[in-house]
């Protein structure tokens, strides 16, 4: 089983480039599938994530290659309408965004059936408003066996309300309503980056949306979409969580590939906290010289603060002077990484969907566990501003979504490596030690 080792106590310097958006990507790839004609998709995050969701989508029958590492090449026109298309692999249920092919081959084909979604176990994430958007364009849903059926004669356009913020049906009900009859209209939709570039990747197509980015998106049905050229936007997580790797480890980090307006929540709670945040047109750098100071963090759904960085910033915190306290409204069950940082030394309270953080001097390494993505990738940010070696099991979770992560880190001057065995770890040891 693979882990990471790392010797912490390493001030990070230096220049990162951040990958193509994963939670973009995933929609995209999925919407590929609305065209017969070829569709060229740049900035591709290599992740496992994007890898298992390609693997399906050239189960089904398309024809998927990669052009280079960061480029995919998706024809659909090969997948058999026979009625009958399901995606049901033991890969596909490990990750979250497979949901996307249900919108997909409902607004293509009429007919999809397809395992219900994995992902992180980061708290309850229903699909019951995707089945509700479903529903009102025309659709018959039912849940069987771990899996979901969607069917209809036809999609018409509706108007859908969101009765909660959310990303994944809001980009699920856009995928079925381009190709649906009439005009779609979502409201309280999501606004996130990433609903923004999948209806900037569909409008390339020949779709018709307006609204992306604000909480009404309207839709208005074409017969036919087409093949085309697209970049994925870079990925404000990852370059968030390098912010706050720079900032921990009290370093000076430039990170390439960024849209700085996207990074704008994270950048404010870093400079309220005493960190440096320098933006250029597609760069930000990040300095940290010296303990930090307590702030107070509640997640919100886009332009608020993320809470795909809610864990990194309390590692951050938790070295920080004073007390700061964050309340997640997203997930209820994100704390989870908090009994491994305390074996670091950390002192945090949970209480209800609050933390309480009081910030220590420094962390001690440890041995620890990666509870899910994000939680990962802040324990490793925890290890690398502790003093001595830790490990970390379970990074399957953080290769889901952080590409070449290690090797990122080690160009920054950290020590971390991927391991096998405890043989392994005790000769990275003896190497750094």
């Amino acid at each position: 089983m693979e882990k990471y080792v790392i010797k912490g106590g390493r001030r990070l310097e230096g220049e990162v480039t951040i990958a193509g958006a994963k939670n973009a990507a995933l929609g995209i790839l999925a919407a590929a599938i609305l065209t017969d004609d070829e569709c060229i998709i740049e900035n591709v995050p290599y992740v496992e994530d994007t890898k298992v969701l390609l693997k399906a989508i050239e189960n089904l029958g398309a024809t998927v290659k990669y052009i280079d590492t960061h480029t995919v090449s998706i024809c659909a026109g090969t997948i058999r309408d026979d009625g009958y298309l399901e995606v049901e692999d033991e890969y596909i249920r490990k990750i979250r965004a497979s949901y996307y092919l249900l919108g997909s081959l409902l607004g293509k084909y009429n007919y999809a059936k397809v395992a219900l979604p994995g992902g992180c176990e980061i708290g309850l994430r229903p699909i019951d408003q995707h089945i509700k958007g479903f529903k009102a364009l025309g659709a018959d849903v039912d849940i069987v066996d771990s899996s979901v059926y969607a069917r209809a004669q036809k999609l018409a356009g509706n108007h859908v309300y969101m009765d909660v913020v959310t990303v994944g049906a809001t980009i699920n009900i856009m995928l079925a309503a381009v190709l649906a009859e009439g005009k779609t209209t979502i409201e309280n939709a999501a606004k996130e980056p990433h609903i923004v570039d999948v209806a900037n990747f569909l409008n390339s197509m020949g779709a018709n949306i307006k609204g992306a980015g604000t909480d009404v998106i309207r839709i208005r049905g074409v017969q036919k979409l087409k093949g085309t050229e697209y970049s994925i936007i870079p990925d404000q997580i990852e370059a968030g969580t390098f912010m706050a790797m720079a900032a921990a480890t009290n370093g000076n980090v430039l990170i390439r590939n960024v849209i700085p307006k996207h990074l704008e929540a994270i950048s404010s709670k870093l400079t309220e906290m005493g960190a440096t945040v320098i933006e250029y047109d597609d760069a930000v750098r990040v300095m940290a010289d010296g303990r930090l100071k307590s702030t107070q963090i509640k997640t919100l759904p886009y332009p608020g603060f993320p809470t795909d960085m809610q864990p990194q910033m309390a590692v951050t915190l938790a070295l920080s002077q004073g007390t700061s306290v964050i309340i997640e409204s997203i997930f209820e069950n994100r704390f989870k990484y908090v009994g491994e940082l305390a074996r670091m030394g950390a002192k945090i309270r949970v209480e209800g969907n609050s933390a309480i953080i009081t910030g220590v001097e420094q962390y001690t390494g440890a041995n620890m566990v990666a509870p899910d993505l994000r939680a990962g990738a802040a324990l490793v940010i925890a290890a690398l501003a502790a003093t001595g070696f830790s490990t970390l099991d379970d990074i399957k979770y953080i290769l889901r979504g952080y590409e070449n992560f290690d090797g990122k880190i080690r160009d920054l001057g950290g020590l971390i490596e991927v391991v096998d065995t405890d043989k392994d770890v005790q000769k990275f040891k003896l190497r750094v030690g």
